[in-house]
């Protein structure tokens, strides 16, 4: 027979121990300004004209997309949009790539392909270990982008391979996740109200 659990006592711990990590993240003065320090290469990046690529695996990639979503199409402004792409979302390549040289070179090979001097990448791993996305990372930095890693409090060798690792301060995969869409959050409304002021002034 399966344990029986208290239902409402999980929900309440998941919402718990979600603003706990919250909480510690607004007490980490390190970390916060990490998470400006990273929203002004993304300015910078835009404002020479750049792009914002980013990868990530499964929670990591709605993570991704949902970020380059709110940069390239909007978040509180309507304004111009903003170059941000996810790699995986085109399925042909992932899966041409993934078939004929491993799943390892997915996001890398697109990053060769589509990254610039001077463009960013947004390299989000929990654990910091995904093979994937630390060889995106290493590719990245070779061709003269800018990688900003979201990871969980370890780091991983995803940080080794960043200009700027912002490491969330948790081990919990789930609210790891929901910090990095936070962080994405706060990035988005950053850089509208830089970017776009008399728009953001409207909100």
């Amino acid at each position: 027979m399966a344990q029986r659990f208290d239902a409402e006592y999980t929900i309440q711990q998941a919402i718990q121990t979600s603003l706990a990590v919250k909480e510690a993240l607004l007490r980490d003065a390190a970390l916060l300004q990490k998470i400006l320090q990273a929203a002004q290469i993304l300015l910078q990046t835009y404002q020479e004209g750049g792009k914002v690529l980013l990868c990530g695996n499964g929670g990591s990639a709605a993570d991704a997309q949902h970020i380059a979503a709110e940069l390239s199409g909007r978040f509180y402004s309507d304004r111009p949009p903003l170059y941000a792409e996810a790699l995986h979302v085109n399925t042909s390549y992932l899966t041409a790539v993934a078939n004929d040289y491993g799943y390892e070179e997915v996001f890398s090979r697109m990053v060769e392909a589509a990254g610039r001097p001077g463009d960013v990448l947004v390299a989000i791993s929990t654990s910091g270990n995904s093979p994937s996305v630390v060889r995106a990372a290493q590719k990245a930095a070779v061709l003269g982008l800018r990688v900003i890693g979201l990871t969980g409090a370890q780091g991983g060798k995803l940080a080794a391979e960043s200009s700027l690792c912002l490491k969330v301060p948790s081990s919990d995969t789930p609210r790891i996740q929901e910090c990095h869409i936070l962080i994405g959050h706060i990035w988005c409304e950053l850089l509208e109200k830089w970017l776009f002021p008399e728009e953001s002034s409207l909100k």
